[in-house]
């Protein structure tokens, strides 16, 4: 499964980056009010020759007879998310020519993930509630085996708020437009599968060092490492709200001062000498401060900013709701943490998440462009991750 998942990856990279090269300033298109048409009596394939399709008609083309194949297939019922021209041109390959770039088995990988074989789902089958509708796409990532019966698909996740439809933060720009094998919905860029696990990213971000060696912290003494393994594992689904150093290095020098004046010290040595501790990630592994920053401790604090759901953030609620995270599985009746959103013409605004403890709530610093520079919305294969900048505090 590894090899698999390496091979897939190293795939993928290479046309997302590609993609990225051109469009990672680009913000989303805006949500469009969905439209519908009456059944058609052809194929899906046969529909992509609409001249809007062109691009993607060349792509699938090129891709070669595995896809023709599915989206030609009158036995088989599909939903499929095609990206028109325009979501093409906006994604970076302005043309059918561009697609000379691109090898026919990254074509297959990209279009695999935007077909979900075996239904046919309409706009108004997609649910509305938190925090949005699992499907698996018909790109596999592990083939079905004795652990993995039907193996591991990378997972499509739908959403509806109102009048608008999202795979997974992608804006539908026309539904429904029904096909003797399925449904056709316009979306508005390519739905890119995600190439790295969230623990990844983590560990490569230069604002995540903290909370990289909080992780780290929380599982020391652990052989399991299980808060890594959790974020490395292709088949979880989870939300990460991951605050950035500046927060976490506010939060330690507030604990650690006070800790400090409780032993005694006046309260500017404390201020300065905790300001000192608390200026490098090494905090964590400072034996000294083991008894206020335990492991236990720290692995609580650690997975009450993590969701056992995947939410973008079109799926967090217009009115504030409370939401459980993993600390959950410990404190069954914690309320978990509260998200609200604030919606505009072009999506999602403004985002929330509110700790137990906190004051006041952390805003989710929203950005949905790919990473480097991408702060909210990050798509990754086992999950979501949100930068926020406060550190949720449970109690």
């Amino acid at each position: 499964m590894k090899r698999n998942i390496k091979i897939f990856t190293t795939a993928v990279r290479i046309i997302i980056s590609a993609i990225i090269f051109i469009s990672c300033n680009k913000t989303l298109p805006e949500p469009e009010p969905i439209t519908t048409t009456p059944p058609g009596g052809s194929s899906i394939l046969k529909q992509l020759d609409d001249p809007d399709f062109s691009i993607l008609k060349a792509a699938v083309t090129r891709a070669g007879t595995g896809i023709t194949g599915l989206l030609g297939d009158s036995t088989g019922v599909f939903t499929f998310f095609a990206p028109n021209n325009a979501a093409f041109q906006f994604s970076g390959i302005p043309s059918e020519a561009a697609l000379g770039f691109f090898s026919p088995g990254l074509l297959d990988t990209i279009l695999r993930y935007h077909i979900i074989g075996g239904q046919k789902i309409m706009s108004a089958d997609i649910s509305t509630d938190f925090p949005n509708m699992y499907l698996q796409s018909s790109f596999v990532l592990a083939p079905p085996s004795a652990s993995l019966p039907p193996g591991l698909r990378m997972p499509v996740f739908l959403s509806k708020r109102g009048n608008f439809v999202w795979a997974n933060n992608i804006p539908v720009i026309q539904a429904d437009l029904e096909a003797s094998n399925g449904v056709i919905h316009k979306v508005a860029a390519l739905v890119a599968p995600p190439a790295k696990a969230l623990f990844e990213r983590i560990a490569a971000d230069p604002d995540l060092t903290y909370l990289y060696a909080a992780v780290q912290r929380a599982d020391s003494g652990d052989a399991a490492k299980t808060l890594q393994s959790a974020l490395s594992n292709p088949a979880a689904n989870l939300t990460v709200f991951a605050p950035t150093n500046l927060a976490f290095r506010q939060i330690l020098t507030g604990q650690i001062t006070l800790a400090l004046i409780g032993l005694g010290l006046d309260p500017v040595t404390a201020s300065a000498t905790a300001t000192a501790l608390a200026s490098t990630p090494a905090v964590f592994q400072n034996p000294a401060l083991y008894g206020a920053i335990s492991a236990q401790t720290v692995k609580g604090l650690v997975v009450y900013h993590i969701l056992g759901t995947r939410a973008f953030s079109v799926n967090i609620p217009a009115i504030t709701t409370n939401v459980p995270t993993l600390l959950n599985t410990a404190i069954a009746a914690h309320p978990g943490v509260a998200l609200q959103a604030t919606f505009g013409a072009t999506g999602v605004t403004a985002a929330t998440v509110k700790g137990l403890a906190n004051p006041t709530a952390s805003n989710i610093q929203i950005n949905p462009t790919p990473e480097p520079n991408g702060t909210s919305d990050q798509h990754y294969i086992n999950g979501t991750l949100h930068k926020i900048d406060q550190v949720l505090r449970p109690q």
